[in-house]
């Protein structure tokens, strides 16, 4: 079976734009430690290549993050994230102008900066506000979209917490209540993140994944970031560089499930699944008319 496909639109810096059918957004980690090294850029001339061939693979947004969030990963302190993610969005404002820049940071002060003095478009926050409390806030001023995503601790406690009564329900009614939060603030534009991986245990990131048409009930754009990551390649017995075949398999299945953003180190195989995912959603729609 699969989903009908809710459209939602976004203000991107004054522009609203629709998401008609499924995003791709593609990750460029300016850090050194990063899980997967295919996603690392340390120069100017890997960082072009990244986004141009991103982008010309049909990339609908362009993810950057300057501070890795892998289990267990040692975090960049605050200055040094900012001048990262300086360095990283003047290169790729001047090779692609108008492309659609989402910042990973959960810090609020690198988000304004970002938005205000360095031309991003999307804050994606892994904590979902819980490592900065100043996040919601400093969003709500900015006016722009922002990914809510669950976790529980921090990238090197979250391990040690992945005790819930119901994962999906439990991460369910905390983006409910986050998201609530959020538009009280005057936060129009939340994307959804159930954050797989994050404080999740390989069954329960696949309970989350069997269950995901349940986090429509959220009004809000649905995201999902499984990219090679370790729900994949631990059952398959392999490694993070041979996990490709595996994530275009659970990115489809996400899409059959009405996901509305994938978040991928793999532009292209993304973009291939959302155009055979799209055919065969507008064949069920034509075959129950």
């Amino acid at each position: 079976m699969i989903l009908p496909f809710k459209k939602y639109s976004l203000n991107l810096r004054g522009r609203l734009v629709t998401i008609e059918r499924p995003w791709v957004m593609g990750i460029v980690n300016v850090t050194p430690d990063s899980f997967f090294g295919g996603s690392r850029v340390t120069d100017e001339k890997a960082l072009v290549e990244r986004v141009t061939a991103m982008l010309a693979e049909g990339a609908d947004v362009i993810d950057v993050g300057a501070c890795s969030t892998r289990p267990g990963s040692e975090q960049v302190d605050e200055h040094g994230e900012m001048e990262r993610l300086k360095w990283a969005l003047a290169i790729i404002r001047r090779v692609a102008p108008d492309a659609v820049i989402s910042i990973d940071t959960y810090r609020a002060s690198v988000a304004r900066r970002c938005v205000e003095e360095w031309g991003a478009d999307i804050i994606n926050d892994i904590s979902g506000g819980s490592i900065d409390k100043d996040m919601f806030a400093t969003v709500a001023s900015l006016r722009v979209p922002y990914v809510l995503m669950h976790m529980r601790g921090t990238p090197e406690t979250m391990a040690s917490l992945t005790d819930y009564d119901d994962v999906a329900a439990d991460v369910l009614e905390w983006l409910a209540r986050r998201i609530d939060e959020l538009r009280q603030l005057g936060v129009a534009d939340v994307i959804a993140d159930p954050g797989f991986g994050f404080a999740k245990t390989m069954e329960q990131n696949y309970e989350l994944l069997a269950r995901l048409d349940a986090f429509h009930a959220l009004d809000a754009p649905l995201l999902v970031g499984v990219s090679r990551k370790r729900m994949i390649y631990t059952p398959l017995g392999c490694t993070a560089d041979e996990a490709l075949n595996g994530t275009t398999v659970i990115n489809t299945l996400a899409l059959q499930q009405g996901a509305h953003i994938l978040r991928v180190h793999d532009v292209k195989a993304a973009v291939e699944a959302v155009k055979l995912t799209t055919a065969l959603r507008e064949a069920s729609i034509h075959s129950n008319q």
